[in-house]
């Protein structure tokens, strides 16, 4: 800033020429206080310069604080010769009243000599206390002691009627040590009634001047020193009052103040000074009505006047702005702000405010364009959320509630509700959304209900044609009332006065209609449809979005569902009971099944493919199918999951183009056998199953974990052999059961053991109580449960015997069959079975190898054979030949059975046969019987 003294270029009047105000600031801040070529002292010089109000303003300062520290020091000094005197006659009247008291006294008084006694004590006593002097009078006014020995017995006064009356009093005399400061205490005798001397102690003026003079010094100093300090600060005042009025003179302040107030009042704009606080410094005449402001307006917050919030903190920014319209109370304002920068920072700014009431109704219909854009976007953001159809047809009624609408309703065409397309518009819609800000206490049709409208309703007429409707009074509309008259009068009477209805219309379909109707607010007008057509287009798209999901997951659900189990075969070795659960975001790939086996035993299985939807569902169907088959081939638990590894490997690998593959499958498969109460266990990136004990005790079961199914890379799968007591309930499950978002899979872990501990419970009970426990709310994944308790079949059904490797053996062998057999009371099936046996047994003999063994075993209704040898070769069924003589023994034996099939061992194979104890095979004649028999002769071999 330019001082007093640099103001050659300054016009007159003290205001800067425009070449002088646009020179750049200088880039020191304190080169704004000084100038580089002026000479040292011109700046102490230009502050006390009497021409500026500046120097004035000091100078009138200086001698004020001048005159108040002279009086200062006066008023110090005499109050402190006061707080001396006042000092002195306390002690003075303290040390009289001490010694009058002291002990002896009033024994030396009343002896021959008071002067011998009392003379040392009080020489003694004005040492110690500091007083100038300690005197004992007697009651007639005669001395008995004196600091000068020379005065005793000199008379000093006539008794002073305070005396006479036995009371104290202080006083200023005039002495023989000059001015003092006395207080005089009689002395009574032990009867209290009779004067018997006086003590009079006093301290010289000469000596309370002392400590005066003492003082004076620090009294002298705090004056000087609040001088300077004052001094100093008075300068510094005077320095920013020199930098704020810019080195001004009065008459030029004078004549500034005038324009400025000349200026400031007669516009017809609102000025508002703000500074960089957002304090407000000035308003004028016309901000104040502009704006309402209280009288105390300024020195306060802007932010704190009571102002409408986006205006005050505008004002309060002080960011430059041009022409930005704001509602302040009935007046729309134009605002203008620029900062003010004196000093090369910002410091404040200034705001013009114009009224600009008569764009008012402009205004209105921007904030209603506002609000609807508003709307449309909030519409955006929460229609269509959940891929539910009637979910997304109440998430529209909720949106256009209270803002566009006092009640909203939704009807579509029952295809929609099922995920169907509809083949054409119909007047016979379903309602399945109404909302209201007052509740549901309208007089329309309820949700569910399926009207017919008929064909002048404007919601027919909306349907039919594809263009929304406006009924703007429904008291004049005579189309709507035809519907139903009653209801109509209803609705009527109910407040309901005005009704829009628009065509929810997809890629050129009529889904379905939405009603807006009004009771509180305004009546519609044409300019509404607009809004209402485009509200109905953006929740359409949504609404057909979650219809076409709908049929994608009912389809996919039918899909899944018809690849799992409808019914679970019948089987002696389990009892078993299910659950399957798909997820709402989409039906998923999880999977179970129970497979019956060779041998009375049975394999459960299992699965979960990775994803949703339709491939997900077929994947699963697939990977099943090749469960079955694999199961076909009797192979052992890990045997079987490395072959489905190689499947998934070489299949993803055939189909890398398609971009979606079985890759990452689980599966658990597990095969229990009830004659020895054993099930081994093999599991590919699967969770492990449970084991409740039929005590009720719960247990994990440690299974080998391998890899997801194709992503084994070669490496060997491993089982696990568990023997489960009768009784034991096998659990296995999803990874849908355990993990939730809500939850992490520890916490599902301990909530499955906490649901599953307990004795006594059916496989149905333990799936109920499984899912009453962890079932989510909304499951994000699909979930299959399969639980499994434990039977041995009873040692009385099975029967076997080891075979010689001599083929005489064999008649022996068919006749020990043939008495259990009898034992059984299945003696109608001796001949196929000992054809069976004797078909199985000769070729164990003749191509197998030890050791060699025969069960039979009764299973339900069902008959099991099987020879087990220590040879891993396998026969093959042949159609032989007319001249063959060999072959055609598996062929009798397929004839004769229900099935048969090779189950290979670590060491050896088994062949089983089995038969059905209901069915009735075909029964050879005689002789053909005998001539089959007689193959197995013993002499035939």
């Amino acid at each position: 800033m330019t001082s007093i003294f640099e103001r050659s270029t300054d016009r007159p009047g003290g205001r800067r020429s425009r070449t002088a105000a646009a020179a750049p600031p200088p880039e020191d801040p304190d080169r704004s206080h000084r100038s580089p070529t002026r000479p040292p002292g011109t700046r102490a010089r230009s502050v006390l310069s009497a021409r500026s109000v500046a120097g004035q303003v000091f100078l009138w300062q200086l001698v004020l604080v001048i005159l108040f520290a002279a009086a200062a020091g006066v008023a110090l000094v005499l109050q402190a010769r006061t707080s001396s005197t006042e000092e002195a006659r306390r002690v003075s009247l303290g040390v009289a009243q001490a010694f009058a008291r002291a002990p002896g006294t009033v024994e030396a008084m009343k002896s021959a000599d008071p002067t011998a006694v009392l003379q040392p004590r009080a020489e003694e006593t004005r040492e110690l206390t500091g007083v100038d002097f300690v005197v004992a009078i007697d009651p007639r006014g005669y001395r008995w002691t004196h600091p000068d020995p020379s005065l005793i017995g000199e008379h000093v006064f006539a008794l002073r009627k305070e005396a006479a009356a036995g009371r104290p009093f202080t006083q200023d005399i005039e002495g023989s040590l000059g001015l003092a400061v006395e207080s005089t205490v009689p002395v009574f005798d032990t009867g209290g009634r009779k004067i018997v001397g006086l003590v009079s102690v006093g301290v010289t003026v000469k000596n309370v001047n002392s400590v005066v003079q003492r003082q004076m010094p620090i009294l002298l100093g705090s004056v000087g020193g609040a001088l300077a300090l004052v001094t100093g600060g008075s300068a510094l005042v005077s320095r920013r009052l020199r930098r704020q009025t810019r080195g001004l003179g009065p008459a030029e302040m004078t004549r500034m103040y005038e324009h400025h107030d000349a200026v400031l009042h007669a516009v017809r704009e609102g000025v508002l000074i703000i500074d960089g606080d957002g304090r407000l410094l000035l308003a004028n005449d016309e901000a104040r009505r502009l704006l309402d402001l209280p009288a105390d307006a300024e020195q306060r917050q802007i932010t704190a006047l009571g102002l409408e919030a986006g205006t005050a903190a505008l004002l309060a920014s002080g960011r430059a702005v041009t022409d930005e319209v704001h509602l302040a109370g009935d007046h729309l304002l134009a605002v203008n702000i620029r900062p003010v920068d004196p000093d090369g920072g910002v410091r404040g700014h200034v705001a013009t405010l114009r009224d600009t009431t008569e764009l008012q109704a402009l205004a209105g219909r921007a904030a209603v364009a506002r609000e609807r854009l508003r709307m449309l976007y909030e519409a955006g953001v929460r229609i269509g959320t959940t891929l539910d159809v009637v979910r997304t047809t109440e998430e529209l009624a909720e949106v256009a509630v209270p803002g566009f609408a006092d009640v909203a309703t939704v009807d579509l065409q029952d295809p929609v509700l099922e995920g169907e397309e509809p083949v054409g518009p119909s007047p016979e819609l379903r309602r399945t959304a109404l909302h209201s800000a007052k509740g549901s206490s309208w007089p329309l049709f309820p949700v569910g209900d399926l009207i017919r409208f008929a064909p002048e309703n404007p919601v027919a007429v909306s349907a039919q044609q594809g263009r929304p409707v406006l009924d703007a009074d429904l008291t004049a509309s005579y189309d709507w009332r035809v519907q139903d008259p009653e209801r109509a009068r209803l609705i009527l009477d109910s407040g309901l006065h005005s009704l829009i209805t628009v065509p929810l219309q997809a890629r050129g379909v009529v889904l379905g209609v939405v009603n807006f109707w009004r009771a509180e607010q305004d009546s519609f007008e044409a300019e509404d449809l607009a809004f209402a057509e485009e509200l109905a287009a953006r929740a359409a798209v949504a609404l057909d979005n979650a219809r076409r999901y709908t049929r994608e997951h009912a389809l996919a659900v039918a899909l899944q569902r018809s690849l799992l189990p409808r019914s679970l075969p019948e089987q002696s070795a389990v009892e078993v009971a299910h659950r399957y659960l798909p997820a709402r975001a989409g039906v998923g790939g999880d999977w179970f099944d129970v497979i019956p086996l060779p041998g009375a035993r049975v394999a459960l299985v299992v699965g979960d493919v990775v994803g949703h939807g339709l491939h997900a569902a077929a994947t699963m169907g697939r990977l099943r199918t090749a469960v079955r088959t694999f199961s076909s081939l009797d192979l052992a638990a890990d045997e079987l999951l490395r072959r489905l590894d190689e499947l998934v490997t070489r299949v993803d690998g055939e189909e890398s183009g398609d971009g979606e593959g079985i890759t990452g499958a689980t599966c658990l498969y597990a095969i229990y056998d009830p004659v020895a109460g054993r099930c081994s266990l093999a599991r590919s990136g699967h969770p492990e199953p449970a084991l409740v004990h039929p005590d009720g005790t719960v247990e994990r079961m440690p299974v080998p974990v391998s890899p997801p199914l194709g992503l084994g890379g070669g490496q060997p799968f491993e089982k696990a052999e568990y023997t489960l007591p009768e009784g034991s309930r096998l659990v296995l499950y999803t990874d849908g059961l355990i993990e939730d978002r809500g939850r992490d899979i520890d916490t599902g872990l301990a909530l499955l053991h906490d649901a599953l501990a307990g004795p006594g419970r059916t496989p149905e009970e333990t799936c109920r109580a499984v899912f009453d426990a962890l079932l989510p709310v909304r499951p994000s994944d699909d979930i299959a449960l399969l639980v499994a308790r434990s039977r041995l079949l009873d040692p009385s059904q099975v029967a076997d015997w080891d075979i010689p490797a001599d083929p005489a053996a064999v008649a022996g062998i068919r006749a020990q069959v043939a008495r259990r057999l009898e034992e059984w009371g299945l003696g109608e099936f001796a001949f196929s079975t000992e054809l069976v046996i004797s078909e199985l047994v000769t070729n164990a003999i003749r191509y197998g190898g030890d050791p060699r063994r025969l069960r039979v075993l009764r299973d339900g209704d069902s008959l099991i054979c099987e020879v087990a040898d220590g040879s891993s070769t396998s026969p093959h069924l042949r159609r032989a030949a007319d001249t063959d003589e060999g072959g055609r023994g598996l062929f009798l034996v397929a004839q004769f059975t229900q099935g048969w099939g090779t189950r290979y061992l670590p060491r050896g194979k088994v062949i089983w046969t089995e038969q059905s104890l209901h069915g009735s095979l075909p029964e050879p004649d005689g002789d053909l019987a005998e001539t089959l028999l007689d193959q197995w002769d013993d002499t035939g071999w």
